[in-house]
């Protein structure tokens, strides 16, 4: 497998588990059909085309490329035919979004460093990237987005970013980087969830 086609093949997965995210978080709203495509779209290909325009790779994937769509659709259809098991699982949303956490921080970074922008740019769109499309679904469904909320959510994805940008910037091999900034990712919001680690918050709990 080449490099573009590793790259091309992480966002895609990426883009599905947001997209199943967003399909079970519409789906516990009991939204319509339409409803849940729409959530299922906005949620997998909102961060990713916010880092698009920023870097200028117009137009945006998310808009340009049927795949995105496609997936999005696909992924709505398996929850909604597969909605009493996709609800077993526990809390389906906040797993579905651990797992795309790390792969659109991965790409992200890595597709603004290969636009030819700085470290700063490939670490800030890479965290965007990945939590930018979490942010629209909450705002969405009428929800405090988890990244204004106190769990360790945006810098987990921070994290991802910062080591496949670090890795990138230092030479270190391609084959391997990525998963392993995705696995430091996913490990670090799983664990938050499963330890209740939170980071500190400043308002007086009365």
């Amino acid at each position: 497998m080449t490099i573009h086609a590793l790259f091309t093949s992480l966002d895609l997965i990426g883009t599905f588990t947001f997209a199943i995210s967003g399909a079970v978080a519409a789906h516990q709203k009991k939204l319509d059909l339409f409803g849940i495509i729409t959530l299922a779209y906005m949620t997998a290909c909102g961060g990713g085309i916010i880092r698009d325009v920023c870097i200028g790779a117009l137009p945006p994937a998310g808009l340009s490329d049927w795949r995105y769509l496609a997936l999005s659709i696909v992924a709505a259809g398996m929850v909604i035919g597969a909605g009493q098991l996709v609800q077993k699982l526990s809390q389906p949303v906040l797993l579905f979004d651990a797992v795309g956490l790390g792969f659109f921080a991965v790409f992200g970074a890595h597709k603004t460093l290969a636009y030819g922008h700085s470290i700063e740019a490939a670490v800030i769109l890479g965290m965007i990237s990945a939590v930018g499309g979490g942010a629209l679904r909450d705002l969405l469904l009428n929800r405090t987005p988890v990244i204004l909320q106190k769990e360790i959510y945006a810098s987990a994805a921070l994290i991802g970013a910062v080591f496949q940008t670090s890795g990138e910037i230092l030479g270190w091999s391609l084959r391997w980087v990525p998963w392993a900034a995705i696995a430091l990712c996913f490990a670090v919001r799983y664990l938050s969830l499963r330890y209740h680690w939170n980071l500190p918050r400043f308002a007086n709990d009365d």
